[in-house]
């Protein structure tokens, strides 16, 4: 099988891992709804569907996204979009249009 890069033990010599460390390579840490979603919750859509503030990035956007319970948590799903606040301004400007388009289509 082929190996990109260093092997292991080189690693373990040049101490880059810590001292000490036989675990093998570092594991994704999963995510605590915490670290990913810490955003202020504007209104909820139904269907686990929420509307959020929040920063991404260090820049603030508008989410609206579906959410998911497990294990007791509500996490933030795939499904959704986060909106910086240029194309958040873009769709401000066009909701009447759109609610006069809505209303022709009901």
């Amino acid at each position: 099988m082929w190996r990109r890069g260093k092997k292991r033990g080189d690693r373990e010599a040049a101490g880059s891992r810590g001292a000490g460390s036989d675990t093998g390579p570092a594991s994704k840490r999963m995510k605590d709804s915490t670290d990913d979603f810490d955003g202020i919750v504007v209104g909820e859509l139904g269907n686990n569907r929420r509307v959020s503030v929040r920063s991404w990035q260090g820049k603030v956007v508008v989410d609206i996204r579906e959410f998911y319970v497990k294990d007791g948590k509500t996490l933030p799903g795939k499904k959704g979009i986060s909106l910086p606040m240029d194309q958040w301004k873009i769709l401000r400007e066009h909701v009447d249009e759109i609610d006069k388009l809505v209303k022709e289509n009901s």
